[in-house]
């Protein structure tokens, strides 16, 4: 009747923890999901931008291109595209050799480039050192950028300016030895009554950055997303991320020419410096550098962990590099924003002395090319183009021409006078003043800065 109990058989091993492994399973669900979710918080206006509004962006872009039409006046000046304020190996903080920047000239399609290195660690600038003159038809002009926001260039062949020289003897020295005094970077502070400045930077593709982002190294982390996801497609939609009006600079310079002429040009800032790259030592270990060229960091690589690198990368070969990613493209700083100048010829004094007057105007060439730009003014005898002077007389005619449709804003004396939308636009000048132009595309809902001319001067 009461037989031996009867014990159940051992439960499977992977039967005991069960209540366990859901836990675990339902935490790891969990975790997943709170990591895409933090991953798409990063990730989603660098989404938007890459799927929706650089496409959008970059339509728009080429329907402007498509509407270009030359522009048959010329007004009777030569135009030559360049770009102002780029450095090369000889600044610290570039390493971009003179036959590399020739060949981002030809990308960028300009005529000239007006270098702007750092002086040498002991304070010499040397205006010899640099490659000058022209080059397979392409103008390069010697310039500095030193102290106290000095961008000096021109300057005769043999001349060492010191950038330990104080400024206001500096100033007297450039000029002196032929060079023209502009000053770069316009949001820090400046002299600006300094007698010897003939310009200033009205636009500074670094400054953008520095003002949206603080500082490089912060721009890199607030825009790794886009980075990560956008730069191989839209490296130019970008690089505007950055972009604001330059409306302090523009009314520094207003006030400044109410006083006396000063031209505006456009600062490209050309380094070539943001970017990485990691390199083989001779020592067999990798060292990260950043572009600039600054060492970041160095570490050895596991035995174990060499052959799938070298499969995937290449031979471990001292000083090799297994990759190079650069995010400032010397082209792309080129052709970001050019400065248009009218003069008889491609020669350093002719485009120099353009430049110094203000005979041209700023554009920024991603949106459109804006060669064949006129902004002048009729008086009855030849056309008084931008930067110069003339009396004004009754029935005296402003025209501004462009090769794309977009919106005219007349300024006098930094004031709004007038609006028009086109391809040209035609006022009468009520009387003496600085009359100057600007001109906007419109890109989707919004008009776009493109075209900055320099003043036409009535007096």
């Amino acid at each position: 009747m009461f037989g031996p109990r009867e014990t159940p058989p051992p439960a499977p091993a992977s039967a005991a923890p069960r209540p366990l492994r859901r836990a675990f399973r339902r935490g790891l669900l969990a975790a997943t999901v709170l990591l895409g979710l933090a991953l798409l918080v990063w990730l989603h206006e660098a989404l938007w931008n890459r799927w929706v509004r650089f496409p959008r962006e970059e339509r728009a872009w080429a329907g402007l291109r498509a509407l270009r039409e030359p522009v048959l006046e010329d007004a009777g000046w030569p135009e030559f595209r360049g770009a102002l304020h780029a450095h090369s190996e000889l600044s610290h903080d570039s390493e971009v050799p003179f036959p590399d920047i020739l060949r981002a000239m030809g990308r960028a399609r300009l005529d000239f480039l007006v270098l702007g290195d750092h002086a040498q660690p002991d304070g010499r600038a040397d205006f010899s050192a640099q490659w000058r003159g022209l080059h397979e038809g392409r103008l390069l002009i010697a310039g500095f950028e030193l102290r106290d926001g000095f961008l000096a260039f021109g300057a005769r062949p043999g001349v060492t300016l010191s950038n330990r020289t104080p400024p206001d003897q500096l100033a007297r020295q450039l000029v002196a030895a032929g060079g023209v005094l502009f000053y770069a970077h316009p949001e820090n502070p400046r002299d600006w009554d300094r007698p010897e400045l003939s310009g200033m930077e009205i636009y500074n593709l670094h400054s953008d950055f520095n003002r949206a982002y603080g500082s490089v190294a912060a721009a890199l982390r607030a825009r790794l997303p886009d980075l990560l996801l956008s730069h191989g497609r839209y490296p130019e939609h970008v690089a505007r991320l950055a972009f604001a009006r330059p409306d302090d600079f523009l009314r520094r310079w207003d006030e400044l020419n109410r006083a006396r002429p000063i031209a505006g040009v456009a600062g490209n800032d050309a380094h070539q410096n943001v970017g990485f790259r990691l390199v083989v030592t001779e020592r067999g270990r990798l060292r990260l550098e950043d572009t600039s060229p600054r060492r970041l960091t160095e570490f050895g690589v596991p035995d174990w962990l060499r052959p799938a690198l070298a499969a995937a990368a290449g031979p471990l070969e001292p000083g090799r590099r297994l990759f190079t990613v650069q995010f400032d493209p010397y082209d792309l700083s080129l052709r970001y924003v050019t400065t248009h100048v009218l003069a008889r010829r491609l020669g350093e004094p002719e485009i120099v002395g353009a430049l110094k007057i203000g005979r041209a105007f700023v554009a920024y060439s991603l949106l459109a090319d804006a060669t064949g730009f006129r902004w002048f003014a009729e008086t009855g005898a030849a056309p008084v183009v931008m930067g110069e002077t003339a009396p004004w007389l009754p029935g005296t005619r402003l025209r501004a021409l462009a090769p794309v449709p977009g919106r005219f804003t007349l300024m006098r004396d930094g004031a709004v006078l007038s609006r028009a939308e086109g391809r040209a636009a035609a006022w009468d000048a009520p009387g003496p003043g600085n009359y100057r132009v600007e001109v906007e595309l419109r890109v989707g809902d919004d008009w776009v800065p493109w075209i900055y001319a320099n003043p036409v001067r009535l007096r």
